[in-house]
């Protein structure tokens, strides 16, 4: 096992690479930053080239990534065009959008996997038909549609919830928005957990477990369930960082200011020290999630080793 870890760590040194040269070359042909930082009027040449010279935008863009991934290496994510460290804005955004994922993940598992038990071993029967139905729906309807409703019936007319989140952002606050991050992705889980179970039920290790005469529960928690949770724990793991950078919609509806609201205004600003240091977490955040679900599979199947 331990010997796989540190292969698999390796691997992840070119993918990271990879991945950054990306976001930064993609990042550095959104506009010119410094047309940005003078407001509605074009900046004189003067200060225009002292700004670049600032922040380093007169290189090539080969040396800029090159300095900019050095001193990433040493903690340092850059300044933003407002002066401040990009750590200092990570240090606010991201325990938020970490708490709004926590939220989400939460509803996938205990609603998504317990919705997908009950529908797959039921399969065919009403209830599976009326469940299926339902997620269809949810798949169909875009995200900011499911929030700004929910946010209108339960915020606004009948005022269960405060409209806004907090700047503080408490667990409380972030049901309802974590409901919506996440309703897409639970539906994802319930079908996948539906169809895992209603495969694995006619197997024949699970024949064998009820012809021992074992308690229906045991078998299917400990047979049943255990094996076909592999499909399941593949989605989520690699869905938690697509939650963390995908969550732009729901903060900007519910007035959170995490990853996705500052993404949105170092894109909309044009900052690039600020998009690309919050991407290179997210692809940290990526790897490790991936890494953590070759893990998981050992876990879940017994017959599954690393060498």
């Amino acid at each position: 096992m331990g010997r796989y870890v540190v292969r698999r760590l390796l691997q992840m040194v070119p993918v990271f690479v990879g991945s950054t040269l990306l976001i930064f070359l993609m990042v550095n042909v959104m506009g010119d930053p410094v047309a940005g930082l003078c407001g509605e009027r074009a900046c004189d040449p003067a200060t225009a080239a002292q700004l670049r010279r600032e922040f380093g935008l007169d290189k090539p863009v080969w040396q800029q990534y090159l300095t900019y991934m050095g001193n990433v290496f040493t903690g340092d994510f850059g300044t933003a065009f407002n002066g401040q460290k990009v750590t200092e804005l990570m240090g606010t955004a991201f325990p938020v959008t970490i708490r709004l994922t926590i939220v989400a993940v939460l509803f996938e598992i205990v609603i998504g996997i317990t919705l997908g038990v009950v529908t797959g071993l039921r399969r065919g029967r009403p209830v599976d038909t009326v469940v299926l139905l339902i997620t269809l729906v949810v798949i169909s309807i875009p995200t900011f549609v499911t929030g700004l409703l929910l946010q209108l019936l339960l915020g606004v007319k009948w005022a269960w919830i405060e409209p806004s989140v907090s700047p503080q952002a408490p667990f409380g606050e972030l049901i309802v928005p974590g409901l919506v991050l996440a309703s897409v992705s639970l539906a994802y889980v319930t079908r996948l957990t539906r169809t895992a179970i209603a495969e694995n039920k006619r197997a024949d290790y699970v024949r064998t477990a009820v012809a021992k005469g074992l308690p229906r529960r045991r078998v299917i928690v400990r047979h049943l369930l255990r094996n076909s949770l592999i499909p399941v724990v593949t989605f989520i793991g690699t869905d938690i960082g697509a939650l963390m950078g995908g969550a732009i919609v729901t903060e900007r509806i519910f007035n959170i200011h995490g990853v996705g609201y500052q993404l949105y205004q170092g894109i909309l600003r044009q900052n690039t020290q600020t998009v690309v240091g919050f991407v290179t977490v997210l692809v940290l955040v990526f790897l490790l999630a991936n890494l953590l679900v070759d893990l998981l599979y050992a876990v879940l199947d017994p017959r599954i080793r690393y060498v």
